[in-house]
């Protein structure tokens, strides 16, 4: 490990541990109590500005914010000086509406979507120009290098648009939906292996080429969702492969835009590889992929030549469990590759050479890298955030940079809170984002030297002062084997010592994840959590020992089975509770969504009477039922785990449910189906236990809107009920 960054991490293992009964003076603070039209306010105490880019010249941002008038507005703001300028008012575009933008690469032009319509800006004549043959059907239109064409995909099919003559050329013409998909991802590639984002094809450094994903969805079995609100229910059916059953046949293909022909790259015979990143080199000639196999716990990088489809493998990697993906590897322009990798239990950052081996290393230690966020190249440095040790240093995310020669490693933000680094193209310039749990964001510009510079607004008057919120504060429990876990807590305002309340417990617990952060969220959920402590309830969160702060060697605790790993920390933490003498040992709550869903069940149905009353959303209930590749990440397939997933599945354990407990699912939800909670509640009904359920028509699994503020008002009034005096 560099001497500094070494040094920054053994500090953090110093730090006082707040385990004290009484409230900080902080945790005091505001008596009103917050009201739902607050917590659902779209102007919440640090919402705003939203998007922020940099423009491509690298001395100017930009981003969304409400003018004086309320109108959303695209601003442009500079670097040295500070002065914002508006570029484009919503109430001129269609429908007044203005849902996103997209710099050219030369930023000669902007890409504005509006509703249904793209429209193309020119910042030097402020003209809208529309782009009538584009609509609601093309996904992921991405500008080439030159800014001079569009690609997108559109019913399955690769096409680019020239923006000057307004032609349109199909690279691709045999896509056909739930068949063959052309530059677009089916789900479990976009769900999983993007993370949501809809990467699917990839422009040639020159713009000639295009490389692309191509599904072959036929094998793929598929799951019915229904919206039961027309007089018909209306189906919609979707492709998604459960555990074990069969995935998309995946190819990556190089089209040629000037002749529409492409060329089937020849990623080799490994059977149902993933093809998880690709990018091309810095000339153009070759593209690398990262191809992971089925078990996920080999990964070959592949580089290819783009002309013939041949493929040479400089970097293979293993691991006894499972391989994470991370967005950070890249090739620089003299062919040596930055690497990032967790083989040591920890992710760090290496620089091989063009041949695989291995040049330097420029991270090491008991501490992550969490993010690269920008390579200079011309001076030098690699920008990336990273948080310093286990337990109670994991909470913090610090900014860093390290030569690339390895000479020099230095952090560049605070020790504590939440820092993030938007670093500008040549890297002259980068915009701190720090906040903390009852700080919200600050972003301010800095020069690379560490010049301060100005301060981004901070948009219209929030609803509600940030001030009247009660703090959380921090601490770290004994685990059950020992280990020290972050955990955070809000006592109620105003405080009694001598009284005892009730306490609603919230976790998500899966491998990975993290909940204890000393970061601004602001969210419905931080808000809702706050306006408990409020109306007199203490509420806890704590991070078991196989989530972010533990590194993957935390992680691989869990491999073939989940259970008590996942929720041994609750325990801990009805431990802890036990001997604070303002807490109802009695009244404990316990609630968790999706992951923390499925947690929550476990953690009732396996230790029966510990807990009240529980609120499970979203919950997966029986892994046989969830994706292909997340579960077998985790558990293997199920012909090779057949124990590991009955041991791990909330419902084995369906007849042990002794305390009141809350499903809730939403019926659009093309994530974790509907189908496990419904399969969940006729094993209860079977076993003549009751329960409760909260069904949310049209819902996904990001529950929004009226529905969202109706599940948090339900989930209000089932705690009031039963853990209430």
């Amino acid at each position: 490990m560099p001497k500094t960054l070494q040094s920054l991490a053994l500090s953090l293992l110093g730090l006082p541990l707040m385990l004290s009964a009484q409230p900080t003076p902080a945790a005091q603070a505001g008596s009103e109590v917050l009201s739902f039209d607050q917590i659902f306010a779209e102007n919440r105490p640090g919402s705003w500005p939203k998007q922020i880019a940099w423009h491509p010249d690298g001395d100017r941002l930009s981003y969304l914010l409400p003018d004086a008038e309320g109108t959303l507005t695209l601003w442009s703001f500079a670097a040295e000086t500070g002065q914002p300028q508006a570029l484009i008012s919503a109430k001129d575009l269609p429908e007044a509406k203005l849902d996103s933008y997209q710099w050219s690469p030369k930023g000669d032009r902007l890409l504005v979507t509006s509703g249904d319509n793209y429209l193309l800006w020119d910042p030097s004549t402020r003209a809208l120009k529309p782009l009538p043959g584009l609509g609601k059907v093309e996904q992921g239109p991405t500008f080439s290098p030159d800014g001079s064409r569009l690609a997108y995909s559109r019913d399955a099919n690769l096409w680019v648009l020239d923006l000057a003559s307004g032609k349109e050329k199909a690279l691709t013409r045999d896509g056909k939906k739930d068949s063959v998909l052309n530059g677009v991802c089916d789900w479990i590639y976009w769900e999983e292996i993007w993370n949501r984002h809809p990467a699917a094809f990839w422009w040639s450094p020159d713009g000639k080429r295009l490389a692309y994903y191509r599904f072959d969805e036929a094998g793929v079995e598929t799951y019915a969702l229904t919206d039961y609100q027309p007089l018909y229910p209306a189906v919609r059916w979707q492709k998604y492969p459960k555990a074990g059953r069969a995935n998309p046949k995946v190819e990556i293909r190089v089209a040629d835009v000037a002749s529409g022909k492409s060329v089937k790259v020849d990623t080799g015979t490994v059977p149902d590889a993933y093809l998880a990143r690709i990018y091309w080199l810095p000339q153009g000639d070759r593209l690398a992929i990262e191809r992971l196999n089925r078990e996920q716990n080999h990964l070959d990088l592949l580089v290819c030549d783009t002309q013939k489809g041949r493929c040479a493998i400089p970097v293979t990697e293993s691991y006894p469990t499972w391989i994470n993906l991370s967005d950070d590897n890249q090739f620089l322009k003299d062919g040596n590759l930055l690497w990032s990798s967790e083989q040591t239990g920890f992710r760090h950052l290496s620089l091989l050479g063009p041949d695989g081996k291995l040049v330097r290393q420029l991270t090491a230690g008991n501490w992550a890298v969490t993010s690269v966020d920008a390579v200079d190249e011309a001076s030098g440095w690699v920008y990336f955030t990273g948080f310093s040790s286990p337990a109670s240093g994991g909470i913090h995310r610090r900014v860093y940079r390290v030569k690339i020669d390895g000479t020099q490693s230095q952090p560049i933000t605070p020790e504590h809170g939440w820092n993030e680094a938007l670093v500008a193209p040549g890297a002259r310039y980068w915009l701190h984002t720090a906040s903390s749990a009852s700080q919200v964001p600050k972003r301010t510009v800095v020069r690379a030297d560490g010049t301060r510079l100005s301060s981004l607004p901070t948009g219209p008057e929030p609803a509600f002062s940030a001030s009247m919120l009660p703090s959380w504060e921090f601490l770290t429990l004994w685990g059950l084997d020992g280990t020290r876990l972050p955990a955070r807590i809000l006592r109620p305002v105003p405080f009694d010592a001598n009284k005892r309340y009730p306490v609603i417990v919230y976790h998500y617990g899966g491998p990975g994840s993290q909940v204890v952060v000393n970061r601004w969220e602001g969210n419905s959920r931080d808000l809702w959590h706050r306006m408990m402590a409020q109306r007199g309830y203490v509420v806890l969160s704590v991070d078991n020992a196989t989530t972010a702060c533990f590194g993957k060697k935390g992680e691989d605790q869990v491999h073939r089975a989940f259970g008590s790993f996942n929720t041994d920390a609750q325990l801990a933490a009805v431990e802890f509770l036990k001997t604070q003498t303002y807490v109802d040992p009695d009244r404990i709550g316990l609630w968790g969504w999706s992951g923390g869903g499925s947690n929550t069940l476990m953690a009732l149905l396996t230790r029966p009477g510990v807990w009240k009353a529980a609120v499970a959303g979203a919950p997966v209930t029986d892994w046989h039922l969830y994706d292909s590749i997340w579960t077998e990440r985790y558990l293997d397939s199920p012909d090779g785990n057949p124990d590991g997933y009955k041991a791990s599945s909330p419902i084995t354990y369906a007849k042990n449910l002794k305390d009141h407990l809350l499903l809730v699912h939403g019926t659009a939800d093309d994530n974790v189906h509907p189908q496990n909670t419904l399969n969940l509640s006729q094993a209860l009904i079977e076993e003549g236990i009751p329960f409760e359920e909260a069904i949310y028509p049209g819902s996904t699994h990001a529950i929004a809107g009226k529905n969202e503020r109706h599940f948090y008002q339900r989930m209000t009034e089932f705690f009031d009920r039963w853990l209430k005096p």
